[in-house]
Order: structure tokens, then sequence, then C-alpha cells
């Protein structure tokens, strides 16, 4: 009787264990689940405070700290609805950085004017331009003074033209810049390939087989600046058709909105590499 009332017993505590395991393993089930949702609900929270975030920081003057927030974003949250402004803010952010007067390490230098410096001669030893010498040093005009101290931008700029996208981006180096809204050539005339950045013209006239248009003319196609590429008659210019950015409507060239390529004439120099993809 003792012996069978042990085996009852006995059963009775694995039956019991059996019943508690099960329950544990329900639990842990039910655990992660909830991880799981959280994690999600976390993601969405997290993108939308990041972003509210990198607003107040620009806001209060704070925009190196607002591009990181914009950085990771991009980086954890492609997906987020409002990833295109993302992009924008980044590159509106890294623009201004470009043409502010703070020095970055790896990215500028400080250059004292010698004897017989212009901002010509400055600009062509640092490969840059003197519009992007005046704007983020503050000059009103080209007068520079003995000994006075210039911030240089020494990055290398580049540009990456995508038909099929009608996007022009900017890098420097590795990193994008900003990335452009543009028009290419109709029935995918735009070359494709490898080119330099070898005129520049502020105010172009436009030969054409229509007639010769001065810069005020309303029908003069290059808007307010050219830049022609190593390859007659295809270059970079501006646009009296905005409403037709982002879509093939050129004679071949490359198509930007006046106040875009205005900036970017200003940071890239003659030499300049573009390359061109389908």
């Amino acid at each position: 009787m003792k012996n069978r009332n042990v085996m009852i017993a006995g059963i009775a505590v694995i039956v019991i264990a059996i019943v508690w395991v099960g329950l544990l393993k329900k639990k842990e089930v039910s655990n992660k689940s909830n991880e799981v949702a959280v994690a999600s609900t976390t993601k969405s929270v997290s993108a939308h405070e990041m972003y509210k975030q990198a607003e107040e920081l620009q806001k209060t003057g704070k925009p190196e700290e607002a591009k990181k927030l914009y950085q990771n974003i991009m980086t954890e949250h492609p997906d987020f609805e409002q990833i295109e402004n993302v992009q924008t803010q980044v590159g509106a952010l890294n623009i201004e950085q470009i043409f502010s007067k703070k020095m970055i390490e790896g990215k500028t230098t400080e250059y004292e004017i010698m004897p017989g410096d212009s901002l010509v001669k400055v600009a062509k030893k640092f490969k840059t331009t003197v519009p992007l010498l005046r704007r983020s040093n503050g000059l009103k005009g080209d007068t520079i003074r003995l000994g006075q101290k210039l911030r240089v931008w020494t990055g290398t700029f580049t540009i990456l033209v995508n038909k099929s996208q009608n996007t022009l981006m900017l890098k420097d180096g590795n990193d994008v810049v900003k990335v452009y809204k543009v028009s290419t050539g109709k029935e995918n005339s735009t070359p494709v390939g490898i080119f330099k950045i070898v005129l520049k013209q502020e105010n172009p006239v436009w030969f054409s087989k229509e007639g010769v248009f001065p810069p005020e003319s309303p029908d003069n196609q290059l808007g307010s600046r050219w830049m022609g590429f190593n390859i007659e008659s295809y270059g970079i210019h501006g646009t009296i058709a905005p409403e037709k950015l982002g879509e093939q409507a050129t004679a071949g060239c490359v198509r930007m909105l006046n106040a875009d390529v205005e900036e970017l004439y200003d940071i890239i120099p003659t030499g300049t590499e573009v390359t061109i993809v389908n």
C-alpha cells in the first residue's frame, strides 16, 4: 500500500511538472509576440520622435546634431513615410555646411594670403571656386589683404546623373551631399559615360537652330547658368520650364531648376567629373 501511494505521488509530481512546463512555454511564446509588437511600435515612434527632435535642433541652431538624427532615420527607417523630406533636409544641411565659415576636420583648411595672391589664384591652388571662397568667408567682392586667413573647402566633388530616375547627385568623395531633380534628354538622348566640366558661364547666350537668344530673352532655354562638358553641345544648365523637371524633356543636356544650378555652379570647379548612367 505504501509503495502504491509513493507511485501515485510520483505520477502526480510528473503531471504537475508537465503542466507547469507547458504553461511556461505558452507564456514565453506570448512574451515574444508582445516583444515583437512593442519593437514594431517602438520603431515607428522612434522615427517620428527623431524627426521631431531633428526639426527642433534645426530651429535652435544645432545643424550638426539635426543632421545626425536625419541620417539615423535614413539608415534605420528607410520606409519612414517622410523619408523624402528627411533626404531633402540632409541635402540642405550639407549645402549649408559647405557655404558656412565653420572649419570641418578633413574637409576644410585655413589658408593665409601671401604676396601676389588673388581669389582666382587661391581657387586654382585648391581646385575650388571663387564664389565658394566668397560665400564661405563672408566676402562681398574679390578684395583680399595680405595675411588674411581664408577658410577653404578641400573636398573633391563629383557628379552622378541617373537618366532613368532623372536625378543629379552631388558627391564629395564617397559622401552624398545632395540629390537634385533634373530633366534629361528626350528618347534617352543624353549621352552615357564619364565627362568633365570644361566651361562655366553665368547668364549664357543660347545659340540654337532657331537663332541666337541673349540671357534676358524669355526663350533662352539655358536659364541662368551653363556648365559645358568635354563633348560638344552637351552640359548642365538652368531652365525656363521648371514644370518639366523629373522628365526626359531636353535635347540631350541635363536641365536643372535655376536656383539649383546656381547653387551647384558656385560649388563645383572646372574639371569636375560627371558620370551619366542609364
